[in-house]
């Protein structure tokens, strides 16, 4: 799993003006995130709005973004959702296409017990020998796995880790000092990202890492090379872009802030919309006062 990466991006999927995915605009995406600090991307997550996405459109992104990449870093495609056996059957569909990993996120809707959480996602593992990241959202989820949970899945073998977006850093310690060494925390939260790394945590999941990858990547490498106050710097400087991107639901400010900055992605799908104008001057002013690594071609 460490090849995986420390600094993965939730990748945004683009949308021509049709409102249809457009799957060569998502390539030169994948490749602009990696030339940008990010090891590796999470495709058809939250970010890629995966509740829009059809299976047919997941399935051609998967292909697209793995064909792009061409093994220069880590595809994890977004397979989960709260329905098992569809969850199963895309995983296996991953598989074939040859991705490095899926990410499964915790059944939403329908709110299943712990027991219910286990087994969804044990039947999900026993169906793949893919690596398998769990993914903790309850914000959205309404359900929170708990520690416990995430211990129990940690003795499955292809569990290999979960992305943490619970913001709870008591029970995030917890999973890291009763999991084995080589199961891995990642933040899903980008302003939980340092306090996490601090508790013997991994890496990011990142939506900021579409703008500003190289610096997350550089405050990353800071903290693991013991230059704490370089790495809490970054943060700080950062966190006001980071907060400007959940303003509204995401993936609406960062696609906003994609389009602004001239890297076309197109709008999102309904439900959501893109975000006032209130919001938008707020998004162009955190903008305003970063550097963006992410290349833009003029």
């Amino acid at each position: 799993m460490s090849d995986i990466g420390r600094v993965l991006t939730a990748m945004a999927t683009p949308f021509d003006r049709d409102g249809e995915v457009d799957y060569r605009q998502a390539a030169t995406l994948a490749r602009a995130l990696l030339d940008s600090g990010s090891e590796g991307l999470v495709v058809c997550g939250t970010t890629g709005e995966s509740p829009t996405l059809s299976d047919k459109e997941k399935w051609q992104l998967f292909a697209a973004v793995t064909k792009a990449v061409g093994g220069r870093g880590a595809v994890i495609a977004g397979t989960g959702s709260y329905n098992t056996a569809e969850s199963v059957r895309l995983t296996r569909e991953a598989e074939e296409l040859g991705v490095d990993g899926v990410l499964t996120v915790v059944p939403y809707y329908n709110k299943p017990s712990q027991e219910g959480l286990f087994r969804h996602f044990e039947a999900i593992a026993r169906a793949t020998r893919l690596p398998v990241v769990l993914y903790n959202v309850p914000s959205r989820t309404v359900t929170n796995m708990t520690a416990e949970t995430a211990i129990r899945l940690s003795r499955i073998p292809n569990i290999a880790g979960t992305k943490e977006a619970s913001g709870d850093l008591s029970q995030i310690a917890t999973i890291i000092e009763n999991t084995r060494d080589d199961f891995l925390v990642w933040s899903g939260n980008d302003e939980d990202t340092l306090p996490i790394l601090a508790i013997g945590g991994y890496g990011v999941v990142s939506v900021a890492s579409h703008l500003v990858g190289g610096q997350i990547q550089e405050m990353v490498q800071s903290f693991l090379g013991g230059n704490l106050d370089r790495a809490a710097g970054i943060h700080r400087r950062l966190l006001p872009l980071v907060k400007s991107l959940f303003l509204v639901g995401n993936p609406a400010p960062l696609k906003y802030a994609l389009n602004h900055i001239g890297f076309e992605v197109g709008q999102p799908r309904l439900p959501l919309v893109e975000p006032d104008d209130e919001i938008q001057d707020k998004i162009r002013a955190a903008l305003g006062r970063q550097r963006v690594d992410l290349p833009v071609a003029v």
